[in-house]
């Protein structure tokens, strides 16, 4: 683990790790910062290739031609189902928002302008769908949120494909959705793209959006 600290916001990159340790972790994580036992955190990580679905998920989402190596986790975030794997950049905010916005929405359109801001520095002009959660480019996500509140301090957060297997995405209804398909930003790009420097711009962007204090 690789830990770095942005004023008072620390960031642990996790690497690699399977689905269930860090989501243990997550919640961990998260009491302590309702205790006030530590400072905001923000966890990045790569899965190995898991599907979740959300409290409110229909399972129907969840299809047979799935790979049924895949683990299954009903989980206590919103939305529906999505998929994690290698090659995603995901972003586990455990953040106070007693310190910025006492807002769900505000907090959600934030992660979402994080993103957008990032893939924009690589060249990839990406959108809000009105009625929709996530970030999409032209008519595809590239990046979806989930996120449970506990006495508004947060967790789980955001998934950006970056160099991610798509097939895998043939087993489910990301999102619920079905008349929108899913992207990355190597598909996008025609090549592989350094996660190195995605972390490196997502850090920069979550500290000029998340200043404590701010609201």
């Amino acid at each position: 683990m690789i830990e770095t600290q942005l004023d008072q916001i620390i960031i642990q990159d996790l690497g690699q790790r399977p689905y269930q340790e860090v989501w243990a972790y997550q919640k961990k994580i998260q009491s302590k910062r309702i205790a006030g036992e530590i400072e905001d955190t923000l966890l990045m990580v790569e899965h190995e290739p898991v599907y979740t679905l959300g409290k409110n998920a229909n399972e129907n989402h969840l299809l047979q031609s799935r790979d049924q190596s895949v683990d299954v986790f009903n989980i206590e975030r919103g939305g529906d189902i999505t998929f994690h794997g290698p090659g995603q950049l995901v972003g586990y905010p455990i953040l106070d928002l007693s310190h910025y916005k006492k807002s769900i929405s505000w907090y959600m359109r934030t992660l979402e302008q994080i993103i957008i801001d990032t893939v924009s520095e690589f060249g990839i002009e990406a959108k809000r769908i009105k009625g929709l959660t996530g970030v999409w480019v032209g008519d595809e996500k590239i990046a979806a949120l989930g996120v449970r509140i506990r006495r508004w301090v947060t967790m789980h957060g955001f998934s950006i494909n970056v160099n991610t297997d798509l097939t895998f995405y043939d087993g489910i209804i990301p999102c619920g959705i079905f008349d929108h398909g899913i992207t990355s930003m190597e598909q996008l790009l025609c090549r592989p793209q350094d996660m190195e420097k995605v972390k490196k711009v997502v850090r920069s962007k979550f500290r000029y959006y998340f200043k404590l204090g701010e609201s």
